[in-house]
């Protein structure tokens, strides 16, 4: 059998089975994008908007994907939990990330090429009593 969360490479895990019990069901993926961009004047398609917080939250996982959590989070399968907020307008973003960069919470800021606009952010997963305090002015996105 494989030892522990952090795997070797070639390891075999039966999917789900590398989450404590109770421990990963806590786990939690913010992700952040702005709402103005599916708004007049710039008025993205959805799919568009979409797309911006699929490549960010890809974009967390990946760069975070030794942490336990982000690992227990990606074995929790169809029940993973994900939570996509509103920033009204890129500098609300910008705040937010600087935010979470002095709290030192993980996360990756997407920025769209060639355009060169942040578009949304990501946090890596975390159990929601570790970050809800800086997220809690974002609004679900509708």
């Amino acid at each position: 059998p494989c030892p522990g969360v952090l795997l070797p490479a070639g390891c075999a895990v039966p999917y789900g089975s590398m989450a404590a019990p109770g421990a990963a069901a806590a786990l939690v993926q913010y992700v952040v994008l702005r709402g103005d961009l599916a708004r007049p004047p710039r008025s993205w398609p959805l799919g568009a908007v979409v797309a911006q917080g699929c490549h960010a939250a890809l974009a967390a996982a990946f760069a975070h994907r030794q942490h336990p959590d982000t690992r227990a989070y990606l074995e929790m399968g169809g029940a993973m939990r994900t939570v996509v907020l509103e920033a009204p307008d890129e500098a609300a973003l910008t705040a937010l990330a600087e935010t979470l960069k002095q709290h030192s919470i993980d996360h990756e800021v997407w920025t769209e090429q060639p355009e060169n606009v942040d578009t949304c952010l990501a946090l890596r997963p975390y159990p929601k009593d570790q970050v809800h305090q800086h997220l809690k002015k974002f609004k679900l996105l509708k």
